[in-house]
């Protein structure tokens, strides 16, 4: 079988902790060929989509863990399927990426996670669905509502919907001095939603990452799940083998 992964460059990749390495790794043993292209590598042409894409070889050396072919262009049909695992933002471009790649669909191609499915799912807002399993939470972008869920929660996590990897990121208490720069701060002054939940003490979607603390899920994360090689150094429980497993069932 032929995968071809849509991926940040390979330079920027942490090899010695990145899942879509972990994947590609576990794939490739199992005698799967692999594929490398990047958002701006596809294009669709009088009907077709296609991208320039690079054969792609990894081995276990983190420094120095993959080799690449000669770009070729190809229609992503083509491939047994296609993985987006483009980390976010997901900002315009992505979803520009998630049109094409569902215009492949069209065409035959194997999209995973499938295209629309990432778009219809918010990863901040996809607890709404499973309002019995949160924390009471807040998604607004008027300061003083978030003011007033600080008054009365006393201890918040504040981020932004279109956040990822903790960036921007505030735990905030109700006696805080600096609350009101850091609500300014994380909704850019009323431009952007903000979630806000109390602080915890420490269809379509092949894989997804459910965020939990203690007793509650905070987050449903779907555009590029992370942690398998954490869980499996943490649990021996081999992730990236199971998930290969199920790839190739989905395919079949």
């Amino acid at each position: 079988m032929e995968f071809a992964f849509v991926l940040d460059p390979l330079d920027s990749l942490k090899a010695y902790k990145d899942t879509s390495v972990a994947m590609m790794r576990a794939l490739q043993a199992r005698g799967h060929l692999l594929f490398a292209l990047e958002q701006s590598d596809i294009f669709w042409d009088n009907g077709k989509t296609h991208a320039h894409v690079r054969s792609l070889t990894v081995n276990d050396d983190d420094h120095d863990w993959y080799r690449t072919g000669e770009p070729i262009t190809r229609p992503l049909a083509s491939f047994t399927a296609v993985l987006m695992r483009k980390d976010p933002p997901f900002d315009m471009e992505y979803v520009y990426s998630t049109y094409l790649l569902e215009a492949a669909e069209h065409e035959g191609a194997r999209i995973f996670n499938r295209p629309r499915a990432i778009r219809d799912h918010n990863e901040k807002m996809a607890i709404a669905k499973f309002t019995e399993f949160i924390a009471p939470t807040l998604v607004t972008r008027d300061a003083q509502l978030i003011g007033e869920f600080i008054d009365e929660q006393a201890d918040v996590i504040l981020k932004p919907l279109d956040g990822m990897g903790g960036t921007s990121v505030f735990r905030v208490r109700q006696d805080d001095p600096n609350r009101n720069v850091i609500i300014e701060t994380v909704g850019q002054h009323g431009e952007k939603s903000v979630m806000a939940q109390r602080y915890i003490p420490a269809k379509g979607l092949l894989v997804v990452g459910l965020d939990v603390i203690g007793d509650y899920l905070t987050e449903v994360n779907v555009t590029s799940p992370t942690c398998f090689v954490e869980i499996t150094q943490q649990s021996g429980f081999d992730v990236a083998a199971r998930f290969a497993e199920a790839l190739e069932q989905a395919v079949r």
